[in-house]
This record gives C-alpha cells, sequence and structure tokens, in this order.
C-alpha cells in the first residue's frame, strides 16, 4: 500500500508539472504570435515609408555639360564652396572650445 501511494503522488506531481509547463509553453507561443504580427505591421509601415520616400527622391541631373551655360555650374560651385567654408568654420570653433576644456581640465 506504501508503494502505491507513492507511485500515485509522483504521477499525479508528474501530471502537474506536465500541466503547468504546457500552459506556460502555450501562453509562450500566443506571445510569440502576438509579436511575429506586431514585426509583420512594422515591417509593412517600414515598406510603406520606403516607397514614400523613393517616390520624393528628386532625380539628380547627371548629364553631360560640355555645351551647357558656365554660369549656374559657377554659382552651383561657389554655392557649395560657401557651405564648405560654413561647415569649417564651425568645425574650428568646436574644436577650439573642445581644446580650452581640455586645457582648463590639465591645467
Amino acid at each position: 500500500m506504501l508503494w502505491f501511494s507513492v507511485w500515485t503522488i509522483l504521477v499525479l506531481a508528474t501530471l502537474g508539472g506536465a500541466f503547468l509547463l504546457g500552459r506556460r509553453l502555450w501562453r509562450s507561443v500566443v506571445a510569440l504570435g502576438r509579436e511575429l504580427s506586431r514585426a509583420a505591421d512594422t515591417a509593412s509601415q517600414l515598406a510603406d515609408r520606403v516607397d514614400e520616400l523613393q517616390a520624393a527622391r528628386a532625380a539628380v541631373d547627371t548629364g553631360p555639360t560640355l555645351f551647357a551655360d558656365p554660369e549656374p555650374l559657377w554659382e552651383h560651385w561657389a554655392e557649395l564652396r560657401a557651405e564648405a567654408a560654413d561647415r569649417r568654420a564651425e568645425r574650428e570653433q568646436r574644436r577650439a572650445a573642445t581644446r580650452l576644456r581640455w586645457r582648463a581640465y590639465w591645467s
């Protein structure tokens, strides 16, 4: 009789553990399904946004300019040079500020 009760308790404990394990597995599968659905929605939104941005992107004219009017080209080149000079000045200001901070730190 003792062995029967021991085995009964072992079987019931095993069944209880299997139930708990199965319930956790089911909940994990349901959560995975929700996350996959959310990921699919996000991927769809990303694809739509990519299509939107590609449609909005303007085509850059890279055609030959051998016989084109040089004035607009020189104006564009001057604009690019001015923007580069502005970036260079800002970079130099940042570097000067960094040098001053380091000098104050190490002095």
